[in-house]
């Protein structure tokens, strides 16, 4: 990303001098940052708010229902994993969490899957059609509360953040499914060539 913004910079001045406008290129650059600075600012009380509400579902054990709930569909999805492994209640557990808009805790439960996943891997070098689908469906990030989506919103003053609820639920739950169903199709292609 490094790499991307300093070429990305490097063009706007570049582009600046040619069309004789690098006073406004650096204007620009300067209103930008006092922008970032702005919304960072403002994102702060209402990112505090919704992880606050969310560590409530988390201690009330909201999360931990939800979890159970997902465990049998976990176990038909991973049906590779052992059936008495931690692994399938992690899982549940990680969508839960990033259903809930709580990334910050279901990146540590993610992790932890993965290495419980590795752990039963019989080929050390290579993913196993559990640890791609997992991957699959934690990167495709279902989310029922877009909190940080919110926060934005709300931070760059738009009169209703919380709009974005409805459109994100039906595009996070396509790509969620759509995830599933390529793990699921690559799963038969690659068991092919093995």
């Amino acid at each position: 990303m490094n790499y991307i913004f300093f070429l990305l910079i490097s063009l706007s001045i570049i582009a600046g001098i040619i069309n004789n406008r690098l006073d406004e290129v650096v204007n620009s650059m300067l209103s930008g940052a006092d922008t970032a600075v702005k919304i960072s600012l403002s994102l702060i009380g209402i990112m505090a708010f919704w992880l606050g509400i969310m560590r409530i579902a988390e201690k009330s054990g909201l999360i931990q229902i939800i979890s159970k709930v997902l465990t049998p569909i976990a176990k038909i999805l991973f049906k590779d994993v052992k059936k008495d492994s931690p692994a399938i209640g992690d899982i549940a557990m990680s969508i839960s969490a990033n259903a809930l808009g709580l990334t910050n805790a279901a990146t540590p439960i993610g992790l932890k899957v993965m290495k419980e996943l590795q752990e039963e891997n019989p080929e050390k070098d290579k993913a196993t059609d559990a640890m791609c689908m997992f991957l699959g469906m934690n990167t495709a990030g279902f989310q029922i509360i877009p909190a940080t989506v919110i926060a934005v919103l709300a931070g760059i003053g738009a009169k209703n953040p919380t709009e974005i609820v409805l459109p994100t639920l039906i595009v996070t739950t396509l790509s969620f499914l759509t995830a599933i169903i390529t793990a699921l199709i690559f799963k038969r292609i690659w068991r092919k060539y093995d």
